[in-house]
């Protein structure tokens, strides 16, 4: 069935994505680390230990964003994706 969408305009939107999130990484980094510290201030209760792993926890879930990623770029037809790369500009009917 013809994709009526520009496989390569996806494509190339999941390389500036991919940019952004490898720009980001050292932020991430940066505040996993900090909660890190965070959980060994002295007399830290438990409840707040608990929320600081939470918060580890969801800094490394930018993983999950990474593999939305690769499976959007499994999806996209490579048929159509070769095509718009020899014809520019005209999305690739399959």
């Amino acid at each position: 069935m013809p994709i009526k969408w520009s496989a390569l305009q996806v494509s190339e939107a999941m390389d500036e994505i991919e940019r952004y999130i490898d720009a980001a990484q050292p932020f991430f980094d940066a505040a996993k680390q900090k909660a890190r510290e965070a959980k060994t201030i002295p007399n830290l209760p438990g409840y707040m230990d608990d929320r600081l792993n939470r918060l580890i926890w969801d800094i490394d879930r930018i993983e999950a964003v990474r593999g939305a990623i690769a499976s959007i770029r499994k999806d996209i037809p490579e048929e159509a994706l070769r095509a718009e790369h020899n014809m520019p500009g005209q999305p690739a009917l399959i």
